[in-house]
């Protein structure tokens, strides 16, 4: 069987959905694609033939950033009031019941790597790599990283990672944590499914009540945090320093900050 959402095909087999991005080499994401991605994990939360997703991404990266040159995470930052429509979607995706396993290629950077803690376990390679690089933007760390990652590896690590900018490789991520399984590139995608199946060989309704256990709170947390990150992105959004890192990143080279 195979459904589509926007960019996210939805293939099942064996109990387990795969539910594979289709935005290749890059992978970037919108509001459009966040909100896809939810609409495909809350269908499939109702399909009793499935009991664990792998979430997968089709080219080089799993989820390389937002998509700037669309000027629609620009967008979503103006109204303070209503607050960012991409962080709604994201609740929703924190919010699904099922088990997901993340087959985590290439980049995961930014709201990327915030994509890339929603599953309850993840594969990596050594070619994987993570960066929540908001600073080198002028910007603030978003999609509930602030919660999600002190979560996973301790709030120094998560800090080194969000004060410096720096990237993670696929061997130090799995050291730190922030992956179950280190694999080669090519068996990414096989491990996942290797894991999920597992999972889903299980009875359904124990591993959902387990997992309700193990996350509870997730959702209102990850609210939580995205509601006061969206404050501070709207903050910074309107600083010198803000342009004058989207400009940085884009002609890769350090950003001549001023501290206004």
């Amino acid at each position: 069987m195979e459904t589509r959402y926007g960019d996210v095909e939805i293939s099942l087999a064996d109990h387990v959905a795969t539910a594979e991005i289709q935005r290749p080499p890059n992978n970037f994401f919108d509001t459009a694609l966040i909100q896809s991605l939810a609409d495909a994990f809350e269908a499939l939360d109702e399909d009793m033939d499935c009991r664990a997703i792998v979430l997968a991404a089709d080219g080089k990266h799993f989820c390389a950033g937002a998509n700037f040159h669309s000027g629609q995470a620009e967008r979503d930052l103006r109204d303070v009031e209503t607050g960012n429509p991409l962080y709604a979607q994201a609740v929703r995706l924190f919010s699904c019941k099922k088990p997901v396993v993340g087959a985590i290629q290439g980049a995961a950077i930014g709201g990327g790597f915030g994509l890339a803690l929603v599953p309850d376990f993840r594969v990596l390679c050594p070619e994987t790599r993570f960066a929540a690089n908001f600073v080198k933007l002028g910007f603030h760390p978003g999609f509930g990283l602030t919660y999600t990652l002190p979560r996973l590896i301790g709030e120094p690590r998560a800090s080194l990672i969000f004060q410096t900018g720096r990237r993670v490789g696929g061997e130090e991520a799995q050291s730190w944590g922030l992956g179950e399984v280190l694999t080669t590139k090519d068996n990414v995608r096989p491990a996942a499914l290797e894991l999920a199946r597992e999972i889903a060989e299980n009875a359904p309704l124990a591993v959902q009540s387990v997992r309700a256990t193990m996350r509870d709170g997730i959702a209102a947390a990850v609210k939580a945090a995205t509601d006061h990150e969206f404050r501070e992105q709207h903050r910074l959004q309107q600083t010198e320093d803000h342009k004058e890192g989207i400009k940085a990143v884009a002609e890769r080279r350090p950003g001549n900050f001023v501290g206004r």
